[in-house]
């Protein structure tokens, strides 16, 4: 049973995004605030199918494609319907920058594969920071009215610059450890 659990997180990850969807456009005052809480969720269901799958050694073929493809596919949505939402010239840029990253890392971990070298641009930590930094900043966008006296959105937009800056510095990590490789 147990074996089961990571990839039915995933899975729901995906399934996950039209609900995110939904709510972000239904017009009314507290859908901003539900379309949040649907990107958290999928947030904590992509942590604890990690945990789960290492934890009790439940790894799986599928597993290993689906998740990092349920990753993208709800922050690439995320950053789109946001854009559509606040198309500003930074907002896009910082959005046309970690979507470009991450079909840059996705075909050149996908050419190291093919020539065996996988290993030399597994997941450093500073892209694991950068994605603490777009998630946060994702929340906080789709969430968008001020809590109080804090400004979210502005928090929002300011968290996804740096992530933006981190995205890409993580891609010359990567291409750096894989540039012995290119050159030849």
């Amino acid at each position: 049973m147990t074996k089961h659990i990571p990839n039915f997180l995933t899975i729901l990850r995906v399934l996950l995004i039209p609900v995110m969807i939904l709510f972000f456009y239904l017009p009314f005052e507290w859908a901003r605030f539900v379309a949040c809480w649907v990107f958290v969720l999928a947030g904590i269901t992509d942590f604890f199918d990690g945990y789960i799958a290492r934890k009790y050694n439940v790894s799986s073929k599928l597993g290993a494609f689906l998740d990092p493809v349920a990753d993208k596919l709800m922050v690439t949505t995320a950053l789109v319907v946001l854009l559509q939402d606040h198309p500003t010239t930074l907002m896009m840029i910082a959005t046309a920058v970690i979507v470009g990253r991450e079909i840059t890392i996705s075909a050149l971990r996908e050419w190291m594969a093919e020539l065996g070298s996988r290993s030399a641009v597994n997941v450093a930590m500073v892209g694991k920071i950068k994605t603490v930094f777009q998630m946060m900043a994702i929340g906080f966008l789709l969430y968008e009215a001020d809590l109080w006296f804090i400004p979210v959105q502005q928090i929002g937009l300011g968290l996804l610059y740096i992530a933006a800056t981190l995205t890409l510095y993580s891609m010359v990590v990567y291409l750096r450890a894989a540039w012995p490789l290119m050159r030849e």
